[in-house]
């Protein structure tokens, strides 16, 4: 949410669907609203929304200057409990205008797991699809379903069903339960189908702790590496050249056993190195470099 009022105090109230209530998730990324500041491309993080944690609704001051200039303001909703009513608190004579627009028209749209839709996050901001958005100064559309993330064509169909994206990709690896061999394709031709000319960004799981201990577990992940680049390769030989493909193995890094709160959900580090390792791969497909005609 955008928006550039005049003020010197912004506040919430806010009633969520539930309580904090995950073990290895902070209530703050749960259920919690943070504030960033400045025009989109250049938002700092100002505030987080701190409360009860057995209450299901709070009132929180976010932001308060002495001075009254026109700013522009990024509210990120919880990542884990949906809202059931907000409230944006402003000063009575406050003035509103709309948002300077974003880089780019279209959309960015994610499919994916729980790491798609910000497990374990300490704050809102901090899920990789939102870091993503400032960092490219581009609308991102998060389609993570927490453990729910299989590739069924009939969400696909949906994801599809979202207007002017610029991007699609598709990032649920990590619950594929096995059937990424029989979804995946599917799902690529669904997309391909309804979007023909928008580029297709695949995504295999990043590394999880247990990789560096149990073989079945590197066995697996890279079981899905072969699928995807199998699917790219048929794909690219039948003219298709606008179909991507990102190891995930590489994401967070060579340390990337401290780069989870449980050794498989990302903690903010790791959010930051996925969102840092994937902007120039997602800059090269959305901006190509011009062909350079070298005939004379």
């Amino acid at each position: 949410m955008l928006f550039k009022p005049i003020l010197n105090h912004i506040s919430i109230r806010a009633e969520l669907l539930g309580k904090a209530n995950m073990n290895h998730m902070p209530a703050t990324g749960q259920c919690g609203f943070d504030l960033y500041v400045g025009v989109p491309g250049s938002q700092q993080f100002h505030n987080v929304t701190k409360f009860d944690l057995s209450a299901s609704s709070y009132e929180i001051l976010l932001f308060d200057h002495p001075e009254r200039v026109m700013r522009n303001f990024t509210i990120n909703f919880p990542l884990y409990t949906g809202v059931k009513e907000l409230y944006i608190g402003l000063d009575p004579d406050a003035n509103n205008a709309y948002p300077p627009p974003w880089e780019g028209e279209g959309k960015i749209v994610i499919y994916g797991t729980s790491i798609t839709q910000g497990g374990c996050a300490s704050r809102p901001g901090m899920a990789f699809t939102n870091i993503l958005s400032r960092l490219l100064n581009v609308e991102v559309i998060n389609l993570g379903f927490s453990g729910n993330g299989r590739g069924e064509p009939e969400v696909i169909e949906l994801m599809a069903d979202i207007p002017s994206p610029e991007l699609l990709i598709l990032d649920y690896h990590a619950n594929a339960d096995g059937k990424l061999k029989q979804t995946l394709p599917v799902a690529m031709q669904i997309l391909r189908k309804r979007h023909p000319d928008v580029p297709i960004l695949m995504v295999s799981r990043i590394a999880y702790a247990k990789d560096a201990t149990h073989p079945t577990s590197i066995v697996a992940r890279e079981e899905g590496h072969d699928i995807y680049t199998h699917v790219l390769e048929q794909m690219q030989s039948a003219g298709d050249s606008k179909v991507f493909f990102v190891d995930g193995t590489n994401l967070l890094g060579s340390d990337y056993d401290e780069c989870t709160v449980d050794g498989v959900h990302p903690s903010d580090l790791g959010f930051m190195r996925i969102a840092k390792k994937l902007k120039p791969e997602i800059l090269k497909i959305m901006d190509p470099p011009e062909e350079i005609n070298y005939e004379c």
